[in-house]
Formats: C-alpha cells, sequence, structure tokens
C-alpha cells in the first residue's frame, strides 16, 4: 500500500506534432489522501532550428537505419536541453518523464515510434528517465492515444471537459463512469501548414483567418471525411493529415486567408460535435490552440459550454505536465493509462525505465 502523504520532483520532456519546439516543464507533486495536486516550478519552451524541424519533419519518410541513427541523436539533443534546463533552474527531479517526438503512429497495424533514445537521456543527466508510453498500450489492441486523459482525471479534474488543441485536438472526460478521450480531428498541424505557405510560422491571433471566407464546398468535404462518423476510442497521426486531409486542401482554389477561416470554422465544428451531447458545464482548453482568440470565439459561438483558458503557462505546457506524471505513476508502478480511452484490453502501467547506468 502506498504512503497517504508524499511528494515527488518531476520533469516532463513533449514535442508536439505542430513541431513548435521541445516543451520542459518541472513540477513538484503532492499526494494526500491518494489526492493529487501539482505546484510548477519551472519551464522552458526551446523552439527548434531549421536543422531539427527539418529532421523530425522529414523523419516520417526516411528508412529504419536513419531513423535509428535519429532516435540516438535527439536523444543526445533532449540530454542536452535537459542538462541546461535542470542547471538554470537548480532542480533536483526524481525522475524524468520524454515523450519524445513521434515518427509513426498507425495502432491499427500495431505501429508506434517516439524518438528520443531514453538510455542516452538517464546517462547523460544521471536521472533515472522513463519513455516509450504509448507501445505497451498498443500493444494490448489499444490506440496508445491520448495518453493526458490520467492527468485529466486526476490533476484537473474540476473541469467536466478538457480540450487540447495542438497540432492534433483531442478531448477528454467522463461517461457513465468511466474516463473517455480521443482525437477530434487535426488542428495547428493543418493551421500551421497553412501559415508557412505565407512565410509565417502560424497566423497569430487567427488574423489572417479571421479575414478570410468559408469555402462552403470544402468545408462540406472535410466535414465529411470518415474518420469523424466512427466511434472512440480513436486516434490520428500525421499519416491520416497528410494523406487524406491536405490533398483535400490542395484541391481548393481559395486563397490562405480563406482556406484558414475553413480549417479554423472545421476545427471549431468537429470539436463541439465531439461534446454536444454532454450537458452545459465548464471546459478546459489548452494547447497552442487555446491561445488563438479567433478559433476559442469560433468554438464559443458553437457551443454551449463555459470555455475557461487557463493561465498561458498551463495553455503552453499542460501536455509536459501531465507527461511528468505519468512518468511518476510508472515510476510508483501505477495504472497510467486508461483501456476506456484507448480501448485496449486492461489498463496499464506504461512506460519503459531506464535507469542510469554507472
Amino acid at each position: 500500500m502506498k504512503d497517504i502523504d508524499q511528494t515527488y520532483t518531476a520533469i516532463g520532456v513533449m514535442s508536439g506534432t505542430s513541431l513548435d519546439g521541445l516543451d520542459l516543464v518541472c513540477c513538484k507533486f503532492h499526494c494526500r489522501d491518494h489526492k493529487w495536486s501539482f505546484e510548477i516550478l519551472a519551464s522552458d519552451s526551446i523552439p527548434y532550428s531549421a536543422f531539427w524541424k527539418n529532421l523530425l519533419s522529414q523523419a516520417f519518410y526516411s528508412g529504419i537505419s536513419e531513423v535509428e541513427q535519429l532516435h540516438i541523436k535527439y536523444g543526445h539533443y533532449i540530454a542536452d536541453q535537459l542538462n541546461v534546463f535542470i542547471r538554470t533552474y537548480q532542480l533536483r527531479p526524481d525522475v524524468i518523464s520524454s515523450h519524445g517526438h513521434t515518427i509513426f503512429h498507425a495502432p491499427e497495424k500495431g505501429i508506434t515510434l517516439q524518438i528520443g533514445d531514453g538510455k542516452i537521456i538517464a546517462n547523460k543527466t544521471g536521472i533515472i528517465t522513463i519513455n516509450n508510453f504509448r507501445a505497451l498500450d498498443v500493444s494490448k489492441g489499444g490506440q496508445g492515444a491520448p495518453l493526458v486523459p490520467i492527468g485529466d482525471h486526476l490533476l484537473f479534474s474540476a473541469y467536466e471537459i478538457c480540450l487540447n488543441i495542438g497540432g492534433i485536438a483531442n478531448v477528454s472526460f467522463v461517461k457513465d463512469g468511466k474516463r473517455v478521450a480521443f482525437d477530434v480531428g487535426p488542428a495547428n498541424q493543418v493551421l500551421n501548414y497553412l501559415a508557412h505557405k505565407i512565410g509565417l510560422d502560424f497566423d497569430n491571433d487567427g488574423e489572417i483567418a479571421k479575414t478570410g471566407t468559408i469555402d462552403v464546398n470544402l468545408l462540406n468535404a472535410f466535414n465529411e471525411l470518415d474518420y469523424y462518423s466512427k466511434s472512440y476510442p480513436k486516434s490520428l497521426g500525421r499519416e491520416w493529415v497528410d494523406s487524406v486531409f491536405i490533398p483535400l486542401l490542395n484541391l481548393s482554389k481559395s486563397n490562405i486567408s480563406s482556406l484558414l477561416r475553413t480549417t479554423t470554422e472545421h476545427i471549431a465544428l468537429q470539436i463541439h460535435k465531439a461534446i454536444r451531447e454532454i450537458p452545459a458545464s465548464h471546459l478546459l482548453a489548452t494547447g497552442g490552440g487555446a491561445l488563438n482568440n479567433f478559433l476559442i470565439s469560433r468554438l464559443q459561438a458553437h457551443s454551449i459550454h463555459k470555455i475557461v483558458v487557463p493561465s498561458r503557462q498551463v495553455i503552453e505546457f499542460k501536455e509536459a505536465i501531465v507527461f511528468a506524471f505519468l512518468g511518476l505513476l510508472r515510476f510508483r508502478n501505477e495504472i497510467n493509462c486508461f483501456a476506456s480511452v484507448t480501448g485496449a484490453s486492461e489498463d496499464s502501467s506504461s512506460g519503459d525505465i531506464h535507469l542510469v547506468q554507472s
């Protein structure tokens, strides 16, 4: 039986599909009478250089040997960034929890791969490191995603709905006494793809989208995609976005502002559709998309729920916070992946533990 009052310090490392950069957060987690709370001690986001953006974005098309080499190289990169982070903020973490960067995610084929060698991170930092959180669930027939709902359930339970708008948008809520969650659809990954076409990293606050007009035919084509009619559990990867969503976008003759406007409306509509049967409640919106005021305004226009946008630190680092927590639960050998969310045959305590080698 676990002690009823314990405190741990953990670092979470997150790299999302939108390739904004590497998010690092150090949290103090406190467990009292089996209830968890957390305090952010330090956070930082390291933007990817053009070199790393290119390596990570092109890895999807690389061969096995190249991916294996990148797995090692990226492990060194993560470890180096962590060492600077730890020294800068004088941190003493018990454990590092690294999501790594997703290269492949096709759970229906039993495939998922997040790179960033955990052994290298552990040995270069001198701290126990946990990574590879998705593979065990996939081996049990699950989607291996989303993983954040365990944090929604234990750290953010004050909100009936948790929405993360990252490269992919996903939602989490309790239904019939069980936590369920799923990927809603593409979000920042596509918005940033469009912004890149006019030389921008992203459409700040949705200002460009706001000036566009909706391409009704394109919006209807998006909304009719088979994925949206599938029941959960379900998840998305870059494979689907690149092979199904982007080709539809590229067929349109609309200008960039209208493509951004249409995609923004689509994102808002699909999030609304995903949560429309839940009685009016409070929705916590995080991820980079929560900073897109135009997207949030379009979602609020469609939704009956009260959308709560928290502090910028929580918006930007919630996934890294939860991954720090996932690693801590694995460190304690406790469940950190719900079968009710992923569709696996059973719950899991997921993640590979890498001890420091002497």
